[in-house]
């Protein structure tokens, strides 16, 4: 049994053995502090890689917008377990949001009424003009009602503030609201080609950054909120080493549950069906399947995890900056994660979240070392004199080292270091 299982996760044992001596080296270079802090944001990104691999290793679903979800779990984190702002709290303005919101339901209720005007066998090109006018209507209204009331909070309050509940809280409405976004989203996009999902979830994402940054009565806008709680004792209370270790020690808790559930998932007949439909989709729908239901359950999962990652890193960092969130750290990061790890591989997925956060952190000071060497040996060898702005280009080491890697895995690795393996039953 034991030659066997070895046998089969040859390869993997290496792999994460391998990882293990890197990250260890990294703690005994860098210090434990900055080596645990590394390990502990590897790990949100590893949550935020395996919502990525079901919805385009499972369904072969292209989302170019994880950056929208991962901000909405940061917010929704904040808003739920930052403290109290009692200067918003004993005004009337909770009054006067909550007027605001009540139109906004009732809005909703009357486009979401327009939509279903077929029921009453009205034909199409009168429905969609009325749902059309009644949306405009109902965003006028809401706008005119909500400025007001906004700029109030802003002037006499700041914001809102948070709710205080515990933090775990915040990281599961962070997932149920990411949740429930990608549920409109699914509706709308995943009947698209793979090209156009894309550029519909990256703009999508961009919509949801832009509305997190410029509305300062809910989020600050750029002014930011800190510090945020953490779910475990904070580094005042316990130092800096014995924090983020025990903040380590919950997010491995939370990709050890992820990792079984979907593991059971991908085993049982949904998991045979999603596959089904990635690699046949026209077979799939003849032989009955609802491809866009089950495409649109995997999409919702998977902005589910998103949110939840976001919301953890959030916490970690204790600030919530709208203007943070970049495609570049929030999306294409985490893509690379998935090509290197494994697209569909869960395992892979880990493997490669940790390993590309490790080189993307560690590519700023390897890059400075090998600034400095280059600088002390040109001085002394050739009397050669550095631009002054040398190390300022450190930082950019990062982005070229990340794209050499994946250059290097599509050419000899394209599956990924730790490929899908699909069984036969």
């Amino acid at each position: 049994m034991t030659n066997s299982f070895f046998s089969d996760y040859k390869k993997e044992i290496f792999l994460f053995a391998g990882l293990f001596l890197i990250a260890l080296s990294v703690i005994s270079t860098m210090g434990s502090a900055f080596g645990i802090r590394m390990l502990v944001e590897a790990s949100c990104y590893a949550i935020l890689a395996l919502g990525l691999t079901i919805q385009w290793g499972y369904a072969g679903l292209f989302n170019a917008g994880v950056l929208g979800f991962v901000a909405m779990g940061g917010f929704m984190t904040m808003l739920v377990s930052y403290p109290t702002n009692p200067e918003f709290w004993d005004s009337d303005l909770p009054g006067q949001l909550g007027g605001v919101f009540f139109k906004l339901v009732v809005g909703i209720g009357l486009i979401v009424a327009s939509v279903q005007l077929h029921r009453l066998n009205i034909p199409k090109k009168i429905r969609v003009p009325i749902t059309v006018i009644t949306s405009a209507v109902v965003y006028l209204v809401v706008v005119s009602s909500l400025n007001p009331v906004a700029d109030a909070i802003e002037s006499e309050a700041g914001f809102i503030g948070g709710l205080g509940l515990p933090v775990w809280m915040g990281w599961a409405m962070g997932g149920v609201v990411a949740g429930v976004i990608a549920y409109f989203i699914g509706h709308i996009c995943l009947g698209l080609r793979s090209d156009y999902l894309a550029i519909a979830t990256l703009g999508i994402a961009e919509i949801i950054k832009a509305f997190l940054k410029n509305a300062d009565w809910l989020t600050r806008g750029t002014l930011t909120v800190s510090p945020l709680p953490w779910p475990v004792p904070q580094p005042i209370d316990v130092g800096f080493v014995a924090a983020r270790a025990a903040y380590l020690s919950v997010t491995a808790l939370l990709i050890a549950i992820i990792f079984y559930l979907l593991t059971k998932a991908y085993r049982a007949p949904w998991g045979r069906m999603m596959r089904a439909i990635r690699d046949n989709e026209l077979s799939s729908a003849a032989m009955g399947k609802n491809v866009n239901g089950r495409r649109l359950e995997v999409f919702v999962l998977g902005s589910v995890l998103m949110g939840i990652g976001g919301a953890a890193l959030t916490s970690f960092n204790g600030i919530f900056d709208p203007s943070g969130y970049i495609p570049l750290n929030h999306t294409f990061l985490v893509w690379v994660m998935v090509i290197l790890g494994g697209a569909g591989n869960n395992l892979g997925t880990i493997f490669g979240a940790v390993f590309v956060y490790i080189i993307w952190t560690m590519s700023e000071p390897m890059a400075l070392y090998l600034f400095d060497l280059v600088r002390t040996l040109g001085d002394s060898w050739f009397n050669w004199k550095a631009p002054s702005d040398l190390d300022s280009r450190a930082l950019q080491a990062r982005v070229f080292v990340i794209g050499l890697i994946i250059t290097l895995v599509l050419r000899f690795a394209p599956k990924g270091l730790i490929p899908e393996k699909v069984e036969h039953h």
